[in-house]
């Protein structure tokens, strides 16, 4: 057993079993949606929905095996929101693509990702982005994930005038305030599994107030469903008569991919202290490897980009410091193959407690960014304010890429920037020149 410890990093003098165990329940309960959206998502494009919600599960289970034993950090990985939509209504739907054309594109997008990893070109954009720039995507990540947990619970709406607006008082958006005040209050006593038992209690909470659903005949159990009307089904047809528009596809995924996975590990990181005495993120190569990996052993299996999901942050803050709390993971993944039903049942408002309980606390480095040097700053601000407004970590990594380069430019401190960072801007234009040209 100790053996198999330290193949997940995972030392008895620093760690406590129990802690781990609880962070991975907590990471896979505030991200088990994607078992019931992905699915959802992906039929919209053609595909078998038993068939993608196998997949979902298996490409997870084995890309968060690899970040356990591989990378040995706490992150989990699973086909990512907006690269789902991306695939499905972009790709299939608005472009005309078929699903089968579309999965060939994540897995060539997977490999390139391997090869950029391979040659560490990944590990140099990361070392890349400025300091500043770091605290600031851990702020923006945790408004951003705070605004989906708000989002879930109805607590924000979508509104014609002012875009979104306080929702009114219904029994899921009451669940979710009562999912949140629970939270705190756990956490403010220090009980350990704060998280995932304030999920737990606001499932069952939500069976009278009608918001979590029992089906008739609900079963716990059921037989995993065959992955076979999808697996192995790329169709590489468009790489071999060297279409252009395919290849900007193809692009453009990998840019998303790039920018959401960097942008996720490096806030997180940041937020777990999982830095070395130098400030450093040693295993960071080998935590995007996994990324990469899982990227095209997804699209194998018969679903969209697999991605390190933000809501690791929730079993971070939990106490999750090693490959322990990823591999326990990857195992409720495996067993939801058989557990399906049960997981299902999990309203969206359950989860909006971790989220913004996690968002909140990740907001804690903003006090280290500078705030007296504008050229600083502004890009800082650009990064927090776009990633929650956008919903995207990949733009706003863009506008504070390009804001820092350009204002430091124009203030004459042009020699602050690094060579690496100027080509870093120039294909993030070259990347909107691309969608302009389209």
């Amino acid at each position: 057993m100790k053996k198999f410890f330290s193949l997940l990093g995972f030392d008895p003098t620093k760690h406590l079993v129990k802690t781990e165990v609880l962070a991975g329940l907590t990471t896979f309960m505030t991200m088990s949606y994607i078992l019931a959206v992905n699915p959802l998502i992906l039929s919209a494009a053609g595909m078998d929905r038993g068939a993608v919600f196998s997949a979902t599960v298996i490409s997870a289970a084995i890309a968060t095996l690899l970040m356990a034993f591989y990378a040995k950090m706490p992150f989990a990985q699973a086909s990512g929101m907006g690269l789902n939509a991306f695939f499905a209504y972009t790709l299939v739907l608005m472009m005309g693509y078929s699903w089968q054309e579309a999965l060939a594109a994540v897995f060539v997008e997977g490999i390139f990702f391997i090869l950029l990893t391979i040659f560490h070109v990944r590990q140099a954009i990361v070392d890349s982005i400025p300091q500043n720039l770091r605290y600031a995507l851990s702020v923006g990540i945790g408004l951003f994930i705070a605004y989906l947990g708000l989002k879930n619970g109805d607590i924000i709406i979508a509104n014609e005038e002012n875009l979104t607006v306080i929702g009114p008082l219904t029994a899921t958006s009451g669940l979710a305030t009562i999912g949140i005040l629970l939270g705190a209050v756990l956490i403010r006593y220090k009980v350990k599994g704060a998280l995932f038992f304030t999920i737990i209690i606001t499932t069952i909470i939500g069976i009278p107030m009608g918001v979590t659903k029992l089906p008739e005949g609900f079963s716990i159990f059921s037989m995993p469903i065959s992955i076979e009307p999808i697996a192995m089904k790329m169709d590489f047809h468009h790489f071999l008569t060297l279409d252009l528009k395919y290849y900007i596809v193809v692009l453009t995924m990998l840019l998303m991919d790039i920018f959401d996975t960097i942008g996720t590990l490096i806030g997180t990181i940041e937020s777990a202290g999982l830095k070395d005495k130098n400030g450093q993120m040693p295993e960071l190569s080998k935590a995007l490897m996994a990324d990469a990996i899982g990227t095209s052993v997804g699209a194998m299996c018969g679903t969209s980009t697999v991605t390190t999901y933000v809501e690791s942050t929730t079993g971070i803050a939990e106490g999750g410091r090693t490959g322990l709390t990823a591999f326990t993971v990857a195992v409720l993944f495996i067993l939801s193959l058989f557990l399906a039903p049960f997981f299902l049942i999990i309203p969206a408002a359950a989860t909006t407690s971790a989220l913004v309980l996690v968002g909140t606390m990740m907001l804690n480095p903003v006090k280290n960014i500078n705030f007296t040097d504008i050229t600083e700053l502004l890009p800082a601000f650009f990064v927090i304010i776009i990633i929650p407004l956008a919903a995207s970590i990949a733009e706003g990594i863009v506008w504070g890429v390009l804001s820092y380069v350009l204002v430091k430019i124009l203030a004459g401190k042009a020699r602050e920037l690094s060579i690496s960072l100027y080509i870093i801007a120039v294909i993030f234009v070259f990347s909107y020149v691309l969608d302009f040209l389209q």
